[in-house]
């Protein structure tokens, strides 16, 4: 499967007028490649040969994509492998506002075309409660400061997905849901969610974007075990970590867990 770029820019523009976004694309150029080991590894191997930022890379295929925790991310042919370079220059104690910002105009921008999907703390996206894709924020550090990151958006098109995966194409041929009908449309809309996510933060801050993210938190009220102890899901704070209640003896307490600290799993197909 290749991808059409001609077919790719004119969807960027479609997909901009749909969401009535105001947000600029990069005028830096777009690298877009059949195979690759990973978008996020090219895109920083361009950053260090001098590159400009902001800047694309987009695969067909990833022989050695990246998830979370650096668990491979199965990348074959028909899936959506794209990565995005920026300067936040962000504390790098508040690096999580980067994936924040990024799933939240994701998600949003993919509800516009008549897709559910909601999202999975810290970094994923759901539909029907199975996977449709995940992000990886990559960042560089000076001083305290990240002065580049590249964020990494894999979504499922029509590549085969393991048991708690889903894949749009499909779901759109179910649902009868015509609007989003190429992989070339799905990473724009994916580009311009991105962006307008990001454009969003930059502008008004991660409080005022936390509400809307947590409308779409697919977990909030959910009850969940920690350490032992029954709790439920209350919301995430404005550094990324999940707000859990937890249940004890002595009493109810508010806690904050980092990524890592629990798993919130998947739901599978029947």
């Amino acid at each position: 499967m290749r991808f059409n770029q001609k077919q790719f820019k004119t969807a960027l523009q479609q997909v901009k007028e749909q969401l009535s976004l105001q947000v600029e694309l990069p005028t830096t150029p777009l690298h877009i490649f059949e195979t690759l080991p990973s978008t996020n590894q090219t895109l920083w191997e361009l950053l260090n040969q001098g590159a400009t930022i902001p800047r694309v890379v987009i695969a067909a295929q990833q022989t050695a994509g990246r998830g979370q925790w650096g668990r491979q991310w199965q990348s074959s042919i028909g899936g959506l492998y794209l990565s995005v370079a920026v300067a936040p220059h962000l504390k790098a104690s508040n690096s999580a506002h980067l994936t924040l910002s990024s799933a939240w105009g994701i998600a949003r921008a993919l509800r516009s075309y008549g897709i559910p999907v909601l999202l999975k703390w810290p970094n994923d996206l759901l539909l029907l409660d199975l996977k449709l894709g995940g992000i990886l924020t990559e960042t560089r550090v000076q001083q305290g400061q990240i002065t580049k990151a590249v964020i990494g958006i894999g979504i499922n098109w029509s590549n085969i997905v393991p048991e708690s995966g889903i894949n749009l194409q499909s779901f759109c041929q179910q649902q009868l849901n015509p609007q989003v009908t190429s992989l070339e449309m799905l990473a724009a809309i994916a580009l311009q969610g991105l962006l307008s996510g990001y454009q969003y933060w930059l502008e008004f801050g991660i409080e005022s974007l936390l509400p809307s993210y947590l409308e779409l938190l697919h977990s909030l009220g959910s009850q969940v075990i920690v350490d032992g102890k029954p709790g439920i899901i209350t919301g995430v704070t404005p550094t990324g970590e999940l707000r859990v209640s937890v249940n004890s003896s002595t009493g109810s307490s508010d806690i904050s867990l980092k990524p890592g600290r629990i798993s919130l799993g998947y739901s599978s197909k029947p």
